[in-house]
C-alpha cells in the first residue's frame, strides 16, 4: 500500500502534470510553426479605436500619434478619460480624439471605462471595436489588420503584445521580459498553431462591434480581459490569435511599480483559476465546445515563476522521500514533469528568447522564481481584490 506521504505527492504531480504537459505541448508546436504570414483578406471596415486612460497625460500623446497615422475616413479615436486629476483629456483633444470624461470614484476599473466608451459609441457604431492601452505602441499596419481579421472571422481578436524591460541591466527584469514572452507569444502561437484559441490580453484587442456591444464591461476584476475572453468562447466565439499586427509597452521602471503590476495580473490570473475553470470544464464538455475546452486548458497554466516553484517543490520533497526510505514513484514523476517543464523553457527560449536572456540568466531564474514567493502567498491571506494603476514614468 501506499504511504501517507506517497499518495499526495502522486497525486499532486498528476494535477501539475495537465498544465506542464499543455505548456509543452504549446511550445512544441509554436517551435515547429512556419514564420509566413497570414493575409488580412476582405474590405477594411469601419473601425473604432477604443483608448481606457486613468491619469496617462505624459504618455498617451505617442500612443494617439501612431494610431490616428493608421486610421481612414469614418475612423473613430475615443480616449475615456476614467477619474483623471491630470490633464489626459486635454492632452487627448490636442491629438485630434475625440474625449469622453467620467468621473465615478466608486466604479473604479478599466472594464467600467471600457463600458463607457462602447455605450459613448452607440449612436454610430463602427464594425469593428479596437482596444488599446494607454501606455501602448501600435505597430504599423495592426490597425487595419486587425479590423479585417476580425470582421472576416467574426470573432474577438488579439493581437501579438509584447512588453519590454528599461532596465535591462536587472536579472528580474530580463527574466520578466522573458516570462512575458513566453506567456504572450510562444504558448498563444503554438495554440493557434492547433487550430485552438487564446486569452485576451487587455491591449490590441479587435472586436466585431455585435459582439462587444453586447458584453459585459462592466466590472472591476482585476483580468478583465480574461473574463471577457471567457464569456465570448462561451458563446462561441473564442478569440483568435494575430501575430501578424504588434503592440507594445514597456514594465513599469519602479519596484513598486512592478510590484504592484505583478500582483494584479497574478492574483487575477489565480482567481481565474480558482473561480471559473471548474465551471467552464464543464460548460466544454456538456456542450461539446471543443475551443472552450483548449481555452479552460490555456487557463489552467499558472503564471510561469508559480509553475517553476510548484513542480520544483514536488521535485525536492519526492528526492528527500526517496532518500529516506528509498520510495522511487513519486520522484519519478516528479522528475517526468521537471524534464518536460525544463524542455518547454528551453525550447522557448532556443527559438524565440535568445536575444532577452542568457542561459545563465535562466539558470539563475530560480532565485526570481523564489523571490516571488511572498506574492503567492500574499494571494491567500491577502488577495489584492481592487484595481490599482501601474505607476509609470
Amino acid at each position: 500500500m501506499m504511504s501517507a506521504i506517497q499518495l499526495p505527492l502522486l497525486l499532486a504531480a498528476a494535477v501539475l502534470g495537465v498544465p506542464v504537459m499543455v505548456f509543452f505541448s504549446q511550445a512544441v508546436l509554436a517551435a515547429i510553426s512556419r514564420a509566413a504570414t497570414e493575409a488580412a483578406s476582405g474590405r477594411r471596415p469601419t473601425v473604432a479605436v477604443l483608448i481606457p486612460a486613468h491619469n496617462e497625460e505624459a504618455g498617451i500623446g505617442n500612443t494617439l500619434a501612431c494610431l490616428r497615422a493608421q486610421l481612414t475616413g469614418g475612423d473613430r479615436l475615443l480616449v475615456v478619460a476614467d477619474n483623471c486629476t491630470d490633464d489626459t483629456a486635454a492632452v487627448a483633444r490636442g491629438h485630434g480624439a475625440e474625449v469622453c470624461e467620467r468621473t465615478d470614484p466608486e466604479r473604479r476599473g478599466k472594464g467600467y471605462a471600457l463600458d463607457c466608451g462602447v455605450r459613448f459609441l452607440d449612436d454610430d457604431p463602427p464594425d469593428v471595436l479596437i482596444i488599446v492601452d494607454a501606455d501602448c505602441l501600435v505597430g504599423k499596419g495592426a490597425v487595419g489588420t486587425l479590423a479585417r481579421r476580425a470582421f472576416c472571422t467574426g470573432r474577438p481578436v488579439q493581437a501579438l503584445y509584447m512588453m519590454h524591460s528599461q532596465t535591462r541591466e536587472r536579472l528580474a527584469s530580463r527574466i520578466a521580459e522573458f516570462a512575458w514572452l513566453v506567456k504572450n507569444y510562444v504558448r498563444p502561437l503554438g495554440w493557434h498553431k492547433a487550430g485552438f484559441p487564446c486569452q485576451l490580453m487587455g491591449t490590441g484587442m479587435a472586436f466585431p462591434w455585435p459582439l462587444i456591444s453586447a458584453a459585459s464591461l462592466a466590472n472591476s476584476h482585476l483580468v478583465e480581459d480574461m473574463k471577457l475572453g471567457i464569456e465570448l468562447a462561451g458563446k462561441g466565439y473564442p478569440p483568435l490569435f494575430c501575430r501578424e499586427a504588434a503592440v507594445s509597452s514597456f514594465f513599469p521602471l519602479t519596484a513598486d511599480g512592478a510590484r504592484a503590476q505583478r500582483s494584479r495580473w497574478e492574483h487575477g490570473h489565480m482567481s481565474i483559476i480558482m473561480n471559473e475553470i471548474p465551471g467552464l470544464l464543464l460548460q466544454s464538455v456538456r456542450t461539446r465546445n471543443w475551443g472552450l475546452l483548449a481555452l479552460a486548458a490555456d487557463l489552467i497554466v499558472p503564471p510561469l515563476a508559480l509553475l517553476v516553484l510548484l513542480v520544483g517543490g514536488i521535485l525536492l520533497l519526492s528526492a528527500a522521500l526517496l532518500a529516506w526510505n528509498g520510495v522511487v514513484l513519486p520522484f519519478a514523476a516528479a522528475a517526468v514533469l521537471a524534464a518536460a517543464l525544463a524542455s518547454a523553457v528551453s525550447l522557448s527560449w532556443w527559438k524565440f528568447g535568445r536575444t532577452v536572456v542568457s542561459p545563465y540568466d535562466l539558470l539563475l531564474a530560480v532565485v526570481y522564481a523564489v523571490e516571488k514567493i511572498p506574492l503567492y502567498i500574499r494571494y491567500f491571506i491577502n488577495k489584492q481584490v481592487e484595481w490599482i494603476r501601474t505607476e509609470r514614468k
